[in-house]
Parts: C-alpha cells; structure tokens; sequence
C-alpha cells in the first residue's frame, strides 16, 4: 500500500493541481483524469511504457510502474470522480461543431454525449479541458517525431481529415460538455 501511495504522489503533482499547466509539446493543461475509466487509464499508462505515446514525463514515470501498479492507480483514479450526473443531451454548439461531430464518428467510440465510451479501453472525453483536447487530437496527426505524438490507428485518420482550426472548433465543444471527470486537488500529501 505504501508503494501504491508513492505512485500515487508521482500523479498528483501534476493531475491533482487545480489549472496546473505543462509546456511540452505546447503549454496546455494538463488533462483530468479522477473519473477516468479505468479501462482507458490502464491502456494509456501502457501504451507510454511502450513508447506508444511519446511524452517524456509521462513515459519515465510509466516505465517505472510495475504490473499490478498500472491496475491499481487506474482503478483508484476511475473511483475518484465527481460523480456528477452527465446529462444525455449534448451541450449546444455551433452547427460546424455538430457536423465535425459527425464527420468524424465521435459518438459511436466515445458514447452518448461523448461520456458514455461503448469500450472501456476508450476515453470519456466530455467536459475534458479544451487546450488539452486540442494538442491531443494534433498528437495523433504526428507519429514521425521522436518526443511528440501518438500512435493510434483509428484516431490517426480521424484527425487528419481535419485541419487544426477544426480541431480546435472541435476540442471547444467537447470541452463544453458535462462531464463526470475532474482535477482532485490533495490538500496534502503524506
């Protein structure tokens, strides 16, 4: 259990401050992650320990968890949520972030009002911070650079059949949406 809570500090340094910003690759928040799924966290501390997704920070502190470290902080951050009721209308927005919506398939991956995954190994991304979300969908158009970008398949072709305004357009609305996760600020760490 004490190692658990030492992993556990290594998270909250920087996902347990309220509006704490990084800047690499770009300065931006850094992304919500108490209400998680479990699901999506397991798959994503493993894929920077693979070297899939390529953030240095995030890729040194995943390589040093074990097996059973991975399961346990992921169940622990899925537990950790709001709980907020997320409603099944979707925020309104713009008709161009509508269409975006649809063009590229969101809802049938990421859920009723993008917070209901049909997998568990895909992410809740409503009510995520929109400069977050934004980098994010630009990491998955580049997968050719040694410290930036994501290696996904299905997300890969999805971002780039949009320009980067569009994707911005697209990461404002999802960000506007209601959703269960949030930053969990510590008060204080043992």
């Amino acid at each position: 259990m004490r190692r658990l809570a030492q992993k556990y500090a290594l998270c909250i340094g920087c996902h347990g401050i309220q509006g704490y910003h990084i800047s690499f690759p770009e300065v931006h928040k850094v992304p919500k992650i108490s209400g998680q799924g479990a699901g999506y966290i397991r798959v994503t501390l493993r894929a920077y320990k693979a070297g899939e997704r390529k953030h240095p920070s995030m890729r040194t502190l995943a390589a040093g968890l074990s097996k059973q470290d991975i399961p346990d902080l992921a169940a622990y951050h899925e537990s950790s949520g709001s709980g907020v009721n997320v409603s099944t209308t979707a925020a309104e927005g713009t008709a161009q972030a509508a269409e975006l919506v649809t063009k590229g398939g969101c809802t049938s991956c990421h859920g009723v009002n993008l917070s209901k995954p049909i997998d568990p190994s895909y992410p809740q991304i409503a009510g995520q911070y929109a400069d977050y979300l934004y980098v994010a969908l630009r990491s998955y158009k580049t997968n050719d650079k040694p410290l930036i970008g994501r290696s996904h398949p299905v997300m890969g072709g999805i971002a780039k059949q949009f320009a980067n305004n569009e994707l911005k357009v697209l990461a404002d609305y999802v960000a506007s949406l209601p959703g269960e996760m949030q930053t969990v600020q510590r008060s204080r760490i043992k």
